[in-house]
């Protein structure tokens, strides 16, 4: 028999107590408004059954509450534990106070607590209070030494978050957190009864002999790899001839002797292949004079064709400009009143008219600028063809200063490109000498070290004495057998609550940690059915006949579920405070307590469920069961109102 909870308390820093009372044996539910303390009551269960974080929550609990505790009862036994809120900066508090106590003793006062049990030692107490055996030891999965069971993996089959009860993805409590599926999956078996702890005795030993013969064929290995005798010697003396640094051998006439002997000569050679330093790489200098020529000819070039194009411009102004000059000229323009004053007349009818003079004078006058025009760039087309030819000389130059550079490059590349073979030989011996140095060291260890002594055959036949012992697969058929009768109360409970695929084969999957439906078109997981209302069913329906085997088989697991908001899928979010359900949901919610009630029955009262809800049924068996109702209108919350002593959020 293991323990279930009669009371949680909480105190402030006055000595002040505020219990809430529970019975055991039946269904417990705390009913109210959001944000008064009711999923509070889970993590004060965890934060003092030894957790190791600080798990409470809430701006009220965490100022004004300086004492968390809880009462356990198992048989006529009753246990108080209490831990306090984390002082300062500390991470959560490391000492308890665990204290037993006559069957319905109240609460201690606060100045009767003393905290003194070290966290692990309360661990281990409560662990035997749940009657947990601390001797087993259960093979973890990617650890190298087994774990024994606590009050800690207990815990995963009897708390329920409120982001847990409805969760697709996670079946059990705190199986979201890292590295924990892997020891779920592990304290299966034994709080299933599938683990004899004889059994687990015999199976860790079974496991430190394995160990044992597979640390033994390592020893032995490495000696023969070390061995002077061995292959790899001789292996060695073939690199050392192959990479020249030692001459061949005449076929047969290395023995291991004489090739560790001539492993110690090659070592004494000392072949330098290295690089001449230099200062500068002469590579790099050939390649940047050869980009700054490459650059230097693109500029002759590009002012070549700038200087052809101004040429050419020139040409053609000259042409057009002696065209008109020609035209204007045959026409007599240019002939001049002469120095007697006589005047300019018409070229065409040789008369004296002011028109024809202001005429005269105008064309006159563009005539002497074109033929000035004329004269300038005439002068300037001999010295821009001269440039040209500047240009195109030191062009060649380029050309030719380009082709040396290449020349140089192919020359100096050549060149280094034996250096480079010269020094891969180099760097090959030295690889070749660094291999034969760490096999002569190890060798040498190998000779003054103690001799390696073959036990595998005595541990061979230690190994198969136990494994007949054990039972080959005898602790996995336990388990399967219990699965399946598991999966067969689960099956019951899906069509009580009348859940998505009740017409088919349900199990528990305990490697996947879900809840698997057989169907004719395969498995449907948890996570693949569909609604809230199919996942809460599951959730409930797989704990509630979890823990119904737990109470037939004996199991240490405490006999308490705790399930936070159960009802959430019914409510919307913005539902108002105090709203009451209606129709298929509200049928729906009742069935759900129904079946909880009826389990709790078919226990004979072995087995406590603990609800904290925010519906609110007039139905039985939800009102009976009700403890206490905690709302606004009220003004009842877990923490009293008198010990709020300054204004906090209410979110």
């Amino acid at each position: 028999m293991t323990f279930q909870i009669s009371a949680i308390s909480i105190y402030n820093e006055d000595g002040q107590i505020r219990t809430v009372p529970f019975r055991t044996g039946t269904l417990n539910i705390i009913t109210g408004d959001s944000r008064r303390g009711k999923s509070a009551l889970l993590n004060i269960v965890d934060y003092c059954l030894a957790s190791d974080d600080f798990v409470i929550k809430g701006a009220a609990l965490r100022n004004f509450v300086r004492v968390f505790a809880v009462t356990l009862v198992k048989d006529q036994q009753q246990l108080f534990v209490a831990r306090p809120a984390p002082k300062s900066k500390a991470a959560t508090a490391t000492t308890m106070c665990v204290v037993p106590q006559a069957l319905g003793a109240p609460p201690l006062r606060y100045d009767e607590i003393t905290f003194a049990t070290p966290l692990d030692i309360a661990k281990g107490q409560l662990s035997e209070f749940a009657g947990i055996d601390r001797t087993v030891r259960i093979p973890a999965i990617r650890s190298s030494s087994p774990i024994s069971p606590s009050i800690r993996h207990a815990l995963f089959f009897c708390l329920q978050k409120q982001n847990e009860v409805a969760n697709p993805d996670l079946l059990f409590h705190s199986q979201g957190e890292e590295f924990r599926p892997a020891t779920i999956r592990a304290m299966i078996p034994y709080f299933l009864g599938a683990v004899d702890p004889q059994q687990a005795l015999l199976e860790h030993r079974l496991r430190l002999l394995r160990q044992e013969l597979a640390g033994m064929e390592s020893a032995l290995a490495a000696a023969r790899s070390l061995s002077a005798a061995s292959g790899q010697a001789l292996a060695l003396v073939t690199e050392a001839v192959e990479a020249g640094i030692l001459e061949p051998a005449p076929p047969g006439s290395l023995t291991a002797e004489t090739a560790v002997e001539q492993l110690r000569v090659a070592m004494g050679q000392l072949m330098a292949y290295e690089r001449p330093l230099v200062e500068e790489d002469p590579v790099a200098a050939l390649v940047e004079d050869r980009r700054e020529l490459r650059q230097r000819y693109g500029r002759a070039r590009a002012r070549i064709a700038n200087l052809k194009q101004m040429a050419k411009e020139n040409t053609d102004f000259l042409g057009q400009a002696r065209e008109q000059h020609a035209r204007l000229a045959s026409l007599g323009l240019l002939t001049r009143a002469d120095d007697s004053g006589t005047a300019a007349r018409c070229p065409v009818c040789a008369s004296d008219t002011p028109q024809s003079r202001q005429v005269a004078a105008v064309i006159t006058r563009d005539l002497e600028r074109l033929d000035a025009d004329m004269t300038v760039v005439g002068n300037d087309t001999p010295e821009i063809q001269a440039l040209i030819a500047g240009e195109e000389n030191r062009l060649q130059e380029l050309r030719a200063s380009l082709t040396r550079n290449q020349e140089q490059l192919d020359t100096l590349t050549a060149g280094q490109r034996v250096v480079q073979e010269t020094a891969d030989a180099g760097r090959r011996v030295a690889i070749v000498q660094g291999r034969i140095s760490l096999f002569l060291e190890t060798a040498a260890r190998h000779v003054q070290a103690p001799q390696v002594v073959d036990r595998r055959d005595q541990i061979s036949a230690q190994i198969a004495e136990l494994e007949e012992q054990i039972g080959s697969g005898a602790r996995n058929d336990r388990l399967n057998s219990f699965v399946s009768l598991i999966s067969s109360k689960i099956k019951d409970k899906a069509v009580r609550l009348d859940l998505e695929h009740q017409e088919s084969p349900i199990r528990l999957g305990p490697k996947g940690l879900t809840v698997v439906a057989d169907t004719t078109r395969g498995p449907v997981r948890l996570s693949d059915m569909g609604g809230g209302e199919n996942w809460l069913g599951y959730h409930v329906a797989t704990l509630l006949s979890m823990h119904e085997w737990f109470c037939e088989s004996a199991s240490p697991v405490p006999r308490f579920l705790i399930l936070d908001q159960p009802s959430q899928v019914y409510f919307p979010e913005d539902a108002p405070e105090g709203s009451l359900l209606a129709g298929p949901d509200r049928v729906a919610l009742l069935n759900l307590y129904e079946t909880i009630h009826q389990t709790i029955q078919e226990t004979g009262g072995a087995f406590q469920v603990i609800a904290m809800e925010h519906a609110d049924l007039d139905d039985e068996p939800f009102r009976s069961s009700v403890e206490a109702r905690w709302r606004r209108s009220n003004g009842q919350a877990l923490v009293p109102q008198d010990w709020i002593t300054e204004e906090i959020s209410d979110t």
